[in-house]
């Protein structure tokens, strides 16, 4: 199934066309710009007195900020007013139609003017969207991926169950695909992609599973299921005895109450079997369950009841969220699950689904999974598929779990300290430990307060850090997820409770803490309103702080202290730009692909002279001997193209690290831009600001024919070349933001003058559509595509420029014409 936008939605397509005063006005009007590691923004802030956008702005808030192009729409996919009086629209990209995953962009308006927008973009060029793999060759590679030896689908019992709960005579668990654009988790580059919703029976397993539309292999997998009427009386395993709301039936009461929460709580029996549709209903005849405290656990339904109960109105009284979806939907949970009930050997695990809970009996490790802070945690996977929905991989995955022992810990602690939760098993509650109840063979599965005691990392990148991985797995834990999460769980620790002390990285940090409740605020406002499906540690503290100045103010106690949290497990800097000691400096990659029609020849600044050939797309020179240039001083840099024919267009960035913090995305730090057909010596000239670090840091030159390279890419023409320049004279910074920023020179032109593309003419066109290439150079090969990416047969292109489009029907086409080296692109319009 190929599946598109809807044609009734808001549909937003835009090409960046903008003047240098339009640009430099728009530059004036943002407060904050933070750049992700592609060099996309993943936040915008603007001034609060400039506002310069609507809601109803938003394509041209798009195009603007995020440089989209004529491929690029953004579908209006969820609209939300919140308690503060934002709303805040999220957007889904497409690419000439088809869905970009984990592409989302939000815009958060108050009074009706856009103040912040965020999220992830993806810049992608020249992707074919016509897949060569069909739905059901794509099926079958997922399934041998997945290697299970029996699927859902499988069960005839299971199907009939699902077509009951969906109230769907149609409903199946069988595959269907969707196209979408993913991200290649191996190489990092965007593929076209089916996707599959494969659910396994034996052994269980659920995830998203993504198939390469033109070769076949699998190339990315998202996990779904994530591990690890009336009054009654139960005499709970973990809880104590606790009165709960269960229902009526014939013959007594059974675990399940109406509509008071939301849709509903309901809490059934696997009889240590796989099957969700065989489990029956906990009946007790008089509505006081003390006989369920027997050998065979009985008494955990209570445990898993009372969970889910606790866990909705945790959600909804603290945060006003009517369930783990925001509108009502049932709770459903299964115990005495058991994926291989033909052994003697209990299932040592709990899980979310996708659509209900399951819970096992444990093992040789485990004691029944249902204490409150694993149904506070496994239902936590399930707000944060409804919200920010993190890919359970890396460092999303990471903080997946992590946001899950986040509410596992803060539903606890609601639990004892608001309705009165005891401890009824052989350990006692504790708030910063997590599943300390049910660990047999250790404290606790993870500590919050000391992670590095149960193996996991307090520190980013530090001791008991897991690499992340591109190829995640279930070998590798998709790349650490459940050990990197530590760093998550350490930085709400702090946050609530403060700390002081010396991090790994030697940094000294002091945190005064705000309070379990508005450190869970500050929390659910960063994974509910700013987080994306892809979003990193960086990114995390980025959005926190933005959450908690939208809550309590810009300078705030709490702003501070979520800014200093990051710091003390090495995430940024402190509040006020107090960083780490200093380390060695990572710098992103940025390579052209392609150097057999352009490159750089030529680079000089100062001592610094350099002719060279092609490179193969980059150069690193930077243990040649550093130009000194002094702060404060004005400097000039040259640079110019060689080409092995045509001279085309190229845009010229040239980036200075002067916090020398490995990024090129601080204010100030790209010294010259513009673009050039030329083949003569270029220059542009900057001021080296006086707030910049002495010492030695790094020079980046990028020369390429697309004009939203930025300083970290991977790009198709042109070449990148790195040099160390030492500063002189400049302040003695540790790292982080440069100060007076907003003084210093934003590049400096050089030229700008119109690109050397393709032209058509006229467009629209009736008979005969007039091609000029750059350099007036002849056509050698010409095709036409309709929208959907099919050649036309209906084109002929005749020579000297001429196509003859009579045969072609009405409508929009794109033309690809290669003059020999390169191959351009553009759209008509045939009336």
């Amino acid at each position: 199934m190929i599946k598109k936008y809807p044609s009734v939605a808001l549909l937003l397509t835009g090409s960046l066309i903008c003047s240098a005063a339009h640009a430099q006005d728009m530059a004036a009007k943002v407060q904050e710009k933070v750049m992700a590691a592609d060099g996309t923004p993943e936040l915008v802030a603007f001034r609060a007195e400039s506002a310069p956008y609507t809601l109803n702005d938003a394509r041209k808030a798009f195009v603007e900020q995020l440089q989209l192009t004529n491929d690029d729409q953004m579908l209006r996919a969820k609209t939300e007013t919140d308690q503060l009086g934002f709303v805040h629209e999220k957007y889904q990209q497409y690419f000439k139609g088809i869905k970009v995953e984990h592409a989302t962009y939000s815009l958060h308006a108050r009074a009706g003017k856009v103040e912040t927008m965020t999220g992830k973009i993806e810049h992608i060029r020249g992707l074919s969207v016509t897949p060569t793999v069909n739905a059901a060759s794509a099926l079958q590679s997922a399934l041998r991926f997945v290697g299970a030896s029996k699927y859902m689908w499988q069960d005839a019992r299971e199907e009939a169950g699902l077509k009951q709960q969906e109230k769907d005579p149609g409903a199946t668990y069988l595959p269907k695909g969707e196209l979408v654009i993913v991200e290649n988790q191996t190489s990092g580059k965007s593929a076209l992609a089916w996707k599959f919703n494969v659910y396994a029976q034996l052994p269980i397993s659920r995830a998203y599973i993504y198939v390469d539309a033109h070769t076949g292999q699998v190339v990315a997998q998202d996990a779904i299921i994530k591990h690890v009427g009336a009054t009654g009386t139960f005499a709970t395993a973990y809880s104590g005895s606790r009165s709960f709301t269960d229902g009526t039936t014939t013959g007594g009461y059974f675990l399940r109450e109406g509509a008071t929460r939301g849709l509903g709580i309901e809490t059934y029996n696997c009889k240590k079997g796989n099957s969700y549709t065989a489990a029956t209903d906990f009946i007790d005849a008089d509505n006081s369950w003390t006989e369920y405290n027997n050998a065979n656990f009985d008494n955990v339904a209570g445990d898993a009841h009372i969970g889910a109960q606790a866990t909705y109105d945790y959600w909804k009284n603290i945060h006003g969220r009517n369930s783990y979806d925001n509108a009502g939907a049932k709770i459903k949970s299964y115990v005495h699950f058991d994926d291989t009930p033909t052994t003697a050997v209990g299932y040592e695990n709990a899980y979310w689904n996708g659509s209900v809970m399951t819970y096992g009996d444990g093992a040789t490790r485990f004691r029944p999974l249902t204490s409150l802070d694993v149904c506070g945690h496994e239902i936590g996977h399930a707000v944060c598929e409804k919200t920010a929905n993190l890919t359970y991989a890396n460092e999303s995955g990471a903080m997946n779990e992590g946001l899950s022992d986040i509410w596992g810990a803060a539903i606890e602690a609601y639990a004892v300290n608001t309705l009165g939760f005891t401890s009824g098993g052989v350990k006692a509650k504790s708030t910063w430990l997590i599943g300390e109840e049910i660990d047999k063979q250790q404290a606790a599965l993870r500590s919050m307060s000391d992670p590095k005691s149960l193996g996991q990392p307090a520190y980013y990148k530090g001791q008991y850090w897991v690499p992340t991985t591109t190829a995640p797995s279930n070998a590798n834990d998709q790349g650490g997820v459940h050990t990197n999460s530590g760093v998550l769980n350490h930085w709400f620790y702090i946050l609530t409770v403060g700390k002081a002390g010396t991090n790994e990285g030697g940094g000294v940090y002091s945190v005064t803490g705000v309070g379990i409740d508005a450190a869970a605020k500050i929390t659910y406002r960063m994974e509910s309103v700013y987080m994306v499906a892809s979003s990193t540690y960086a990114q995390a503290r980025s959005y926190s702080i933005q959450a908690a100045t939208d809550l309590y103010g810009a300078g705030s106690a709490q702003v501070i202290a979520v800014t200093n949290a990051w710091f003390a497990v090495g995430v940024g800097a402190a509040y006020g730009g107090t960083t780490p000691p200093p380390t060695t400096v990572t710098y992103c990659t940025s390579k052209g692909t392609s150097v057999a029609y352009e490159f750089i020849d030529y680079v000089k600044l100062g001592t610094l002279a350099r002719t060279s050939g092609a490179d193969g797309g980059y150069y690193n020179g930077t243990a040649l001997a550093a130009p000194s240039i002094g702060a404060g001083t004005s400097q000039t840099v040259s640079f110019s193209a060689g080409y092995a024919g045509t001279a085309y267009t190229e845009y010229w960035k040239v980036y200075i690290d002067y916090n020398q913090n490995g990024l090129f995305t601080d204010a100030g730090e790209l010294v010259v831009s513009g673009s050039s057909a030329s083949t003569t010596t270029l220059s542009g000239t900057f001021t080296v600001p006086t707030t910049a670090k002495s010492g030695n840091t790094r020079m980046r030159v990028v020369m390429s024919d697309a004009s939203a390279t930025t300083s970290c890419n991977a790009y198709s023409y042109g070449e990148t070349e790195d040099y160390t320049v030492n500063i002189t004279g400049g302040a003695a910074l540790t790292g982080g933001a440069l100060a007076g920023n907003a003084s210093l020179t934003n590049g400096t032109p050089i030229g700008n003058e119109q690109a050397k593309v393709l032209e058509v003419y006229p467009n629209p066109a009736t008979d005969v559509l007039r091609l000029s290439l750059p350099g007036n150079a002849e056509a050698v090969a010409v095709q036409v595509l309709d929208v959907r990416g099919a050649a036309m047969a209906g084109a002929r292109y005749e020579g000297n420029g001429q196509l003859n489009i009579a045969g072609l029907a009405k409508g929009m086409y794109t033309l690809t014409v290669s003059d020999g080296q390169k191959v351009f692109h553009q759209r008509f319009i045939k009336q």
